[in-house]
Order: structure tokens, then sequence, then C-alpha cells
């Protein structure tokens, strides 16, 4: 029998939580507050909100139940990779987090992580491991990804010769920049470029093993880090969720097209439709989707943590 993952259906989705904590900013999709926990100790609370995002856009409306599918992924996660690298969560569980009315307690339900507040590397770490998206792209018009060079002759979705490490330095607005190593290095120094590109590699090697186990391809992810107070590498943020990966069936691996996937793409596609038809520049505000692309786009996510973790999840 398989197990059920069950949490309370929102009645509507969360856009933006409004808590009579201290805020430190609000992301994309998650909302990000400064806590003390019920022992006293200082945390930073996550929230995921359902908002949806697509080409460094926040959409006009969002999925219900989008940011706890994909939060307890990234719980899923934190715990496959602890015996190896760290995290920063403490815990996910709302009573711990002192001066909220049960009703607030209740909009926080499978949403949150409450976690070490730590020094952030303002880099995201990015594995390549097949050829797609942005990559694809890259690859057409000068045959490398990021500044690596890459054979001739491959086609959208090939395995690549071998994973890439390609870091792109966070922004506080608009798309991450990508750099080259030379440049990592020069930034934070041989040491700390080294880990996080070793770890990096690791850690998407891992995952790509234990997808593989699930029927699942890794095309690719991307990882962020803090440091702790020996000043070693801690994993943060979220972890291997559609949001942050593609995840593509391998059963149906056909290089040479786009794959089906189990990540954004549906989303990204839909918008590119519009802005084919030029009902969108890319530009925000962002559009409403429609209700039937909200609902396929749930489903895929609610497949893939079906999938990665074997246990189903379930809105009552």
């Amino acid at each position: 029998m398989i197990e059920t993952h069950d949490f309370p259906r929102p009645a509507a989705p969360l856009l933006e939580s409004k808590l009579p904590l201290t805020l430190r900013g609000r992301g994309k999709v998650r909302d990000l507050y400064d806590v003390v926990l019920d022992t006293g100790q200082k945390a930073l609370l996550l929230v995921a909100t359902d908002r949806l995002s697509a080409f460094d856009v926040v959409l006009g409306n969002g999925i219900a139940g989008k940011g706890i599918v994909l939060t307890q992924l990234a719980r899923f996660w934190f715990d496959f990779f602890a015996p190896r690298v760290p995290h920063h969560v403490i815990s996910t569980d709302p009573a711990r987090i002192p001066g909220l009315s049960s009703a607030e307690r209740q909009t926080l339900v499978g949403r949150i992580m409450i976690c070490r507040p730590l020094p952030v590397v303002p880099v995201e770490c990015v594995a390549r491991g097949y050829l797609a998206g942005s990559g694809w792209a890259e690859y057409q018009h000068d045959g490398a990804v990021c500044g690596q060079a890459l054979p001739e002759g491959l086609r959208n979705g090939d395995r690549l010769p071998h994973t890439l490490f390609t870091p792109a330095h966070k922004v506080a607005a608009g798309h991450d920049e990508n750099i080259d190593f030379a440049t990592l290095e020069a930034t934070l120094g041989h040491p700390l470029a080294e880990a996080l590109a070793q770890t990096t590699l690791l850690l998407y090697e891992e995952a790509s093993r234990y997808a593989a186990s699930r029927g699942l391809i890794l095309a690719d992810t991307k990882f962020e880090f803090g440091l702790d107070a020996k000043e070693d590498l801690v994993l943060i943020d979220e972890v291997l969720t559609p949001d942050s990966s593609r995840f593509w069936p391998a059963d149906g691996w056909t290089p040479g097209q786009d794959q089906a996937s189990f990540d954004k793409q549906f989303i990204r596609d839909y918008l590119e439709g519009m802005v084919a038809a030029g009902t969108w520049n890319r530009q925000a505000p962002g559009p409403a989707l429609p209700e039937e692309v909200l609902a396929q786009t749930l489903d895929r996510y609610l497949d893939a943590y079906a999938r990665l973790t074997g246990h189903r999840l379930r809105f009552l």
C-alpha cells in the first residue's frame, strides 16, 4: 500500500503571507521573516507561497498548494543529502513560532521551513548533465554552454560528455549572471570556489543516480549554499524541486526534441506562445494563466513528488 501524506486543501492560492513577524523580504515565490523560536533561538522563517514565476517575472495568479508540494519535496532531499552535506533546516512545525494565532499557523502547515540564519554565498550553483533550455539555445549559437566548449553535433536533450558546473552570480533583481570558474575564484577565492564546484557535482551525481532508480532523468538543477561558523558549506534554500530542476521521464527520453517534463517548462511553453502571439512581452506584470494550465502544472508537480518519494501527497 502506498503511503499518503495529507495536507489541508488551501481555499485559495496563498500569494502573500501576512504575519505579525519581522519581514526580511519577499522573493519571487518565498517570503522571509526573522523569528525568535520558543527556545529563544534566532531563526529565519521561509514561507513557500503559491506564487508562480517564469522568466524572472511573477505571474498574475498562483496554484493553490504549490508551496506545500515544493516544501515537502525539498524536505525529502534535505534529509536525503544530510549524511553528506549539512542543511539549514531546524524545523517545519509552525507551533515553534511564538506570537501566531491558530489561524495563522494553519495557513503555514506544510509550507514553511524554520532555518538557521547563515551568511549566504551569493552564487547559484548550477549542474547540467543534459543539453536543454537556455543551454541548448546557447549551444546552437556558439557551440558552448556558459563559455564551456562542447563537441559538435549534439542534439536537444542529449546527455553531455560530462556534467557541467555553471555558476551564476546572484543579483537582487532580474536574471542571475552566468560567470566562469575563473571569475568565481577571483570573487570568492580558490578554496571556496573549488568546494562549491565539487559539492555541486557530487550532489547532482547522487541525485541523478537516485532519480534514475525512480525512472526519472535529472537533466539539470541548481543549489544554493550558506556558510556555518567554521565556514563549511551548508545546503540552503530549496533542493531539487520542479521549480529549480528539470526532471524527465526516462522511458520517454528522445534526444533531438523537447522532452516531456515535470518542471516549469510546461508554463514556459505556454508563455512563449503568448510572446509569439504578441500578447505578452516578457515584462512585469506577468499575465494570469488559465485554470487548465494551473491544474496541469500542479498535476506534474504532484507526479514528480510521488515518483521521487514513493508517496502520494493529497489535499483534503
